[in-house]
């Protein structure tokens, strides 16, 4: 990153940029304000503009300004205190679903085929991180940044640790993550149909079945549920 802050502003390879961005927020660092990104690389806003725009196409980014991130990081660890496994995916119900329509609404083709190659878990990938790219593919292409953003903080509080809960034995992981392979390719082919009635119904029926998990897996720990 250093090396790209010595290099004049009009010189900047985009994709350069892009990759640079990439590499901080894979270390979980904290994008500053543009104004102060741009001064820190040595961009013009105008192009920092187009590598973060690019970064949130993709979903690796979220939408929104840094002081909303800042806020919503706050909210969520407070917010994680006091709720339970059960209301994340209550609201999760009521918000994705109407996310889905939406993407089927309003996605483009580039965001179209990135939700259909995430449909599938790849085998050099972490579960939980695949299954969370997905969902939030389908909340990028929404277009609605703050949808996005709560999303994103409903996915911040259900990933703490204190709402972990048992693994069920009686669900074999590799049995569950081909079903929810496939639940996520048939909401994928009903955003690319252009379908928002089968894209609302099937995100609607995958979270059904994360449901149905969670209760199985809180029947083996029911201090869980009681975390409010």
């Amino acid at each position: 990153m250093n090396n790209i802050s010595r290099i004049p502003a009009q010189k900047v390879d985009i994709d350069g940029l892009v990759e640079t961005l990439r590499q901080r927020i894979a270390e979980g660092k904290k994008l500053p304000a543009e104004r102060a990104l741009g001064e820190e690389l040595n961009v013009n806003r105008h192009t920092l503009r187009k590598a973060l725009l690019q970064l949130r196409a993709s979903g690796e980014l979220a939408s929104g300004t840094p002081r909303r991130h800042a806020a919503l990081a706050r909210g969520g660890a407070a917010l994680a205190r006091d709720t339970n496994p059960l209301e994340v995916i209550e609201l999760r119900l009521a918000l994705e679903p109407i996310l889905a329509r939406l993407a089927a609404l309003r996605a483009t083709p580039l965001d179209i085929a990135r939700i259909e190659k995430a449909a599938t878990t790849l085998a050099e990938t972490e579960s939980a991180e695949a299954d969370l790219n997905f969902h939030r593919l389908i909340a990028a292409a929404t277009r609605n940044t703050l949808a996005a953003d709560i999303y994103a903080l409903l996915r911040q509080i259900g990933a703490d640790s204190r709402l972990h809960v048992q693994q069920s034995t009686r669900t074999q992981p590799a049995t569950r993550l081909r079903q929810r392979d496939s639940e996520h390719h048939v909401i994928a082919a009903a955003i690319a149909a252009r379908d928002p009635d089968a894209a609302e119904k099937a995100m609607r029926a995958h979270l059904h079945m994360v449901q149905c998990q969670i209760l199985d897996r809180i029947s083996l720990n029911p201090s869980v549920s009681n975390n409010s």
